[in-house]
């Protein structure tokens, strides 16, 4: 019936305040009449004695014998005297009940007379009677000489001004308790409300997230435990919003990881079935053949030859780019400045035959550690695809520099600018691309080795093309020792 917090705390605080005024009320009612009844005993038995005094008083001074006739005799002056010494309306009857005199009979007419039949029982009795602010009693008791009931006494006093004080204070505490208690409602409401308005905030964005809602945010300042909840809920979104961030990047690279395993595994089997299916081929062929034709065996084993080493270097490579190709050739201290001319002399040829100019510029002293042959394969690879990738008749420049305590090795080559987005692909294996024309038999691994061998020697390798200019950098931790700086 009652589904949110801060409505079942107000109908529980309404039920508990309006129990607890209840109580309060009755109990307040029931000690103002508690102590109302004793201020009439008190005064009723007051009254009594009072009055017992003057009627014994009398019976002495006249000496009369017979006590009942004689207080029938006296009643009218009894009544006169006693309404005067007690202020309040006074009657006499016989021992029968009979009225002998009443000092005013109408404050006695159609009024119950339950007191007065006790009293004819030979007890003292009274008798209440009030509303809001008016109270009357009915008071009436034997009255009794040298131990014979010679009549009875019945008294009407008035207690207004008792009951209508009482009424009084019962309206006053009633409307101050009632106020305390809307008051205490009011501020337990609030607090609750204080108290419940941040969780109805923490559901509703518990809510929102189980919907997918990564976004949304507890706005709860306070530093109370709900404040620290709110905060670590945040502080849990947070996370899981970071952890699903790194799950959709791990997912994304996985992707790409098996779309280029993919694709590496569809070039190696293109590239690995053609020089086959050619050896497989002319094979064949001779053996059908090459007997009797020897130009057809001579131009099959020729073939077979030349795709047999292009296999072999295709192997060789995808060894080397697997970071298998490391083996175990040991680390040396290496001259790279002397390595890249060595190399730059020897793929001087290769540049004339392209129809190009390969210039070299290095100095001395910048030593690096690693396994030279691999290094050198590095240049190489880097020449030799400028040299095939660069535009015609175009100066391709090789350079050794010293670079913040490293060495940087710099190939430059002229040639159709490069988009952005295509640079990184370059040294994944099997790229080729549309730029420049590549020699027959090549297969895109070339940058792809030169990275990892760099990796493998902890340096760095990056490509930036701009302004129809291609430049790939090396960059290569620098040795360091007494006799080479």
């Amino acid at each position: 019936m009652f589904r949110t917090i801060s409505a079942r705390f107000a109908v529980g605080f309404l039920l508990i305040f309006t129990l607890a005024f209840l109580i309060l009320n009755q109990s307040v009612k029931e000690v103002i009449r508690t102590s109302n009844q004793k201020i009439i005993t008190d005064d009723l038995n007051g009254l009594k004695q009072n009055s017992s005094v003057y009627v014994r008083q009398a019976f002495l001074i006249r000496q009369y014998a017979n006590g009942e006739l004689y207080f029938g005799q006296m009643a009218e002056e009894m009544v006169s005297e006693l309404r005067y010494a007690t202020s309040s309306e006074v009657s006499a009857y016989a021992t029968d009940g009979t009225l002998l005199s009443s000092s005013q009979p109408a404050a006695f007419a159609g009024q119950d007379d339950a007191d007065l039949q006790q009293a004819m029982q030979g007890k003292t009795a009274y008798l209440i009677t009030y509303d809001d602010d008016s109270g009357t009693v009915l008071f009436s008791y034997p009255v009794v000489m040298d131990g014979l009931e010679v009549g009875i006494l019945r008294f009407s006093k008035d207690f207004s001004l008792l009951y209508g004080q009482s009424g009084r204070i019962l309206d006053t505490i009633f409307y101050m308790a009632l106020a305390i208690f809307a008051a205490v409602f009011l501020l337990s409401y609030l607090l609750s409300r204080h108290m419940t308005l941040p969780l109805a905030k923490l559901a509703r964005a518990s809510k929102a997230v189980r919907g997918g809602n990564l976004e949304v945010r507890a706005e709860i300042r306070r530093k109370d435990e709900i404040g620290r909840l709110a905060a670590d809920f945040n502080g849990m979104i947070e996370q899981i919003g970071s952890q699903i961030s790194t799950i959709a990047s791990d997912r994304d690279r996985l992707k790409r990881m098996s779309e280029e395993r993919k694709q590496f595994f569809d070039n190696v089997t293109h590239e690995l079935k053609t020089p086959l299916t050619s050896i497989l081929g002319y094979g064949e062929m001779i053996r059908e053949k090459g007997e009797t034709d020897r130009s057809l065996f001579d131009k099959g084993m020729t073939h077979i030859v030349e795709e047999s080493r292009r296999l072999q270097g295709m192997v060789l490579n995808l060894l080397e780019m697997s970071s298998g190709g490391a083996g175990s050739e040991p680390f040396e201290v290496t001259d790279a400045g002397s390595m890249l001319r060595d190399v730059c002399e020897s793929m001087a040829f290769r540049a004339q035959r392209y129809r190009k100019t390969l210039v070299c510029e290095s100095g001395d002293g910048l030593w690096i550690e690693g396994q030279p042959r691999r290094l050198r394969q590095v240049l190489i690879n880097l020449i030799d695809n400028a040299i095939k990738y660069s535009a015609p008749q175009a100066e391709i420049a090789a350079m050794a520099e010293a670079a913040d305590g490293d060495v940087r090795l710099v190939v430059r080559n002229p040639g159709e600018t490069i988009a952005p987005e295509q640079l990184d692909r370059w040294f994944q294996p099997f790229y080729m691309s549309d730029h420049g024309t590549p020699e027959a038999g090549s297969v895109g691994l070339g940058l792809s080795i030169v990275k990892a061998i760099v990796d493998d020697h902890g340096g760095t390798v990056r490509m930036v093309s701009a302004d129809r200019m291609t430049r790939v950098e090396v960059t290569m931790p620098a040795y360091r020792t007494e006799g080479a700086l």
